[in-house]
């Protein structure tokens, strides 16, 4: 079992960072680029960096005026920034390097605005008018010719998509989605749904150069509001809003958790925008807590670290946090909306995909932990050369139809089961009785081919029968669902091995393991 080590405080948790990084500190020192000479300092807005003094007036004034004359922001990398509790917001238009100074959010008394982001990285480009009344599922053109490449957010208010069933049941969201309009005309990421009328449409234009954002160490003392006023997900955090972006180093650190406290939405925060990179970062899970769910039953709740929303390419390369085994935190990764999402070289407690992915969803070179991999979506699901942990290989979430349309592959990895294992661990999570109506037909992964797993069940139960592929879903076919759930059409099993020497089988039911056409086993 990988297992990490918990940093306690943050002293200790400052104190390894920096030593990790000092050779990367010293070539920034002696590298004029990483500091350019024109670069804006906090400190000549008055910022004092003693980790006490609030700081956030003089940060905002910083890169106000970096903004206004186009020039990078670099801060004192001996510094802590102290960023009080105003209801302020620096907004982020040129590289910025924080190298690495320490930044102080203190949310356990007096913020006067939980719910605003500290800062917020924007485009100085303004919104394209454009009218669109129709689009058609795939299409991948447009009879228009914006002025500049642009992300383009279209919905139907008319309809309703993702209508979330269990205890956090709710109506559904408008069909909604992004895609880039090339200046051509040309659509990246075809249209994922028929829109009989388009209500509402945002053309964002895209800015042909990157925006950097290096280094941060930022530790968040957390908050310990009870929620008796519903003051539901806090910020106080990085929202990224600007295409075209990249956050390489950055980390945040959590502490003063306690039995009680509100969620946040994600520290990084990525909301409609395009081609957005996440390097080098490290962000660890938040505690747990618990609340009542829309169908007034007890349901968990927790923060995310990384959560991104109508993005269009998404990547995060070498990502990492501590415990990926700590069930008491909360998985660290989640998005809604998403089209083409890498993860790459990552260590993480989760990755997830609430209200749909569509185009690729590749996890490369990763080890995922407790909570594993979750699917919903379209597209091609590609996982290589990775270790997951977690109930299943991959979690198709039962909440929104555990759907999947489109192909899976699985090469070169492993799946190691936790120390309480089923007597039948379940491959693939898919759960579906056809009693609700998920706004879209639902569908298991149409093809599946697996070139080389290892399925690590080395302590298994009294009784244990081996892992299986599917639930029985052979009432998919019935006339009597109230919505269909199309079953798999072939399982391709090129490579498989398991530690405990029993086979895996299709399904419990042997008709439905006859209804899909399985090669290899």
């Amino acid at each position: 079992m990988i297992k990490f080590p918990i940093i306690p405080n943050i002293t200790v948790a400052c104190l390894c960072f920096v030593a990790v990084r000092s050779n990367i500190v010293q070539a920034a020192d002696d590298d004029d680029s990483a500091k350019p000479k024109d670069a804006i300092t906090y400190e000549s807005f008055g910022a004092v960096g003693d980790g006490k003094t609030d700081d956030l007036p003089a940060i905002c004034k910083a890169h106000a005026y970096a903004n206004e004359h186009g020039q990078p922001v670099a801060s004192n990398p001996q510094a802590t920034y102290h960023l009080g509790h105003q209801a302020l917001t620096a907004i982020i238009q040129t590289d910025t390097n924080w190298s690495t100074s320490k930044f102080i959010i203190d949310d356990s008394k007096d913020v006067e605005k939980s719910g605003r982001p500290l800062f917020d990285v924007s485009s100085r480009l303004k919104p394209i008018p454009l009218k669109i009344q129709q689009l058609k599922r795939g299409q991948d053109q447009l009879d228009l010719r914006p002025e500049s490449d642009c992300l383009v957010y279209v919905e139907n208010k008319n309809r309703k998509l993702f209508i979330r069933r269990g205890s956090n049941q709710n109506n559904g969201r408008s069909q909604s989605e992004v895609f880039i309009l090339r200046q051509n005309g040309s659509i990246e990421g075809g249209i994922d749904w028929d829109y009989d009328v388009v209500t509402s449409v945002n053309a964002l234009p895209i800015d042909a150069t990157p925006l950097v954002i290096r280094g941060g160490i930022f530790i968040s003392i957390a908050n310990m509001d009870h929620g008796e006023k519903d003051s539901g997900y806090w910020e106080r955090n990085i929202l990224i809003r600007r295409s075209n972006t990249e956050v390489d180093g950055l980390t945040h650190l959590v502490t003063g958790e306690t039995e009680v406290g509100q969620p946040y939405s994600g520290f990084l925060n990525a909301q409609k925008c395009a081609n957005i990179n996440l390097r080098h970062c490290k962000i660890n899970g938040h505690k747990t807590y618990s609340k009542i769910g829309n169908d007034g039953k007890p349901v968990p709740m927790g923060s995310y670290g990384y959560l991104a929303s109508y993005v269009m390419n998404l990547q995060m390369i070498k990502c990492t946090m501590d415990d990926i085994q700590d069930r008491s935190r909360w998985g660290v990764v989640a998005s809604n909306f998403i089209k083409n999402f890498l993860v790459e070289d990552c260590v993480l407690s989760r990755v997830d995909v609430h209200q749909g992915i569509s185009g690729k969803y590749i996890i490369r070179r990763c080890i995922l932990g407790h909570a594993g991999l979750n699917a919903t979506g379209r597209g091609q699901l590609i996982v290589e050369d990775s270790t997951l942990y977690g109930g299943h290989l991959i979690r198709f979430r039962e909440d929104y139809g555990s759907t999947w349309d489109g192909d899976v592959l699985i090469h070169n990895c492993r799946w190691i089961l936790g120390k309480s294992i089923s007597r039948s661990p379940l491959i693939f999570g898919t759960v579906n009785d056809g009693k609700h109506d998920f706004g879209y037909p639902c569908t298991m992964p149409r093809h599946i081919r697996i070139d080389g797993l290892t399925i690590e069940d080395s302590n298994p139960p009294k009784g244990y029968k081996g892992a299986i592929f599917f639930n029985d879903h052979l009432a998919a076919t019935s006339k009597d669902r109230l919505s269909p759930y199309r079953l798999t059409e072939t399982l391709d099993v090129r490579v498989l091995k398991t530690v405990s020497v029993i086979p895996p089988r299709i399904s419990d039911n042997p008709d439905m393991a006859k209804a899909i056409k399985v090669t290899g086993l």
